[in-house]
């Protein structure tokens, strides 16, 4: 086990075409958004390099990106470690997803058709399955298709890219706590199918309001918090 907490061969060696610099920050961020990368974890370029089976320098650019982004921190002397999310900056994100997702779920069920309403109710048999065969990777995954999927159906564009802004630190702050959240989190899920499928917009929107508010919720409660 190297320090950087993965294990020898568990991230493949990098092989698609592409800016080489890109592929290593986009892999390093889904590792970091997954939490295969904890925060607070000590970040090595000669390790990471080695993982990834590149230079050092890609490495150290993408952290670099990261550390500019928020993922990772840059500390004096000590390295590069992935970033530790403070209460408040996870309150504000989480607020701000609130606002974005209850008003696409508004615009779905304004335009809802049979088509997108059987596409959530698929995402989300998959989502229950997941949770019943306690795969929380299948589950984080499956959640955040539910609610790109919702906010495809509202056919903003402009809304689309600003929850696209926020999506993957969402994705880092559901996975802590998408176990506690379970069988609750799909059944409230389909609330919100059924008020869309009903083209009742308030309803839709005051329900996804309410789910994401108990995400929230959930996390400032969270195990080890």
């Amino acid at each position: 086990m190297l320090s950087t907490g993965l294990p020898q061969g568990a991230v493949p060696k990098l092989e698609r075409p592409g800016p080489l610099r890109e592929r290593v920050y986009e892999t390093l961020l889904e590792l970091i958004t997954t939490r295969a990368l904890q925060p607070g974890q000590h970040l090595v370029e000669s390790e990471l390099a080695g993982h990834l089976g590149v230079s050092r320098q890609p490495v150290r650019e993408a952290l670099q990106r990261l550390n500019t982004e928020g993922w990772v921190d840059l500390r004096p002397a000590q390295g590069a470690f992935v970033h530790e999310p403070t209460e408040q900056e996870a309150d504000q994100l989480l607020t701000v997803r609130t606002l974005l997702e209850a008003e696409a779920a508004r615009l779905a069920a304004a335009g809802a058709t049979s088509a997108g309403v059987a596409e959530l109710e698929a995402l989300c048999d998959r989502g229950e399955q997941a949770v019943a065969e306690r795969d929380v990777d299948l589950v984080v995954a499956t959640n955040a298709e539910f609610h790109a999927k919702v906010m495809e159906l509202a056919g903003n564009l402009v809304l689309a890219e600003l929850a696209a802004q926020v999506d993957r630190r969402v994705r880092w702050y559901y996975t802590p706590v998408a176990r506690q959240r379970g069988p609750r989190s799909w059944a409230e899920h389909r609330s919100l199918i059924a008020a869309i499928a009903d083209h009742d917009e308030q309803g839709a929107r005051r329900i996804m309001r309410e789910h994401t508010e108990h995400t929230r919720e959930t996390y400032h409660r969270r195990e080890g918090a």
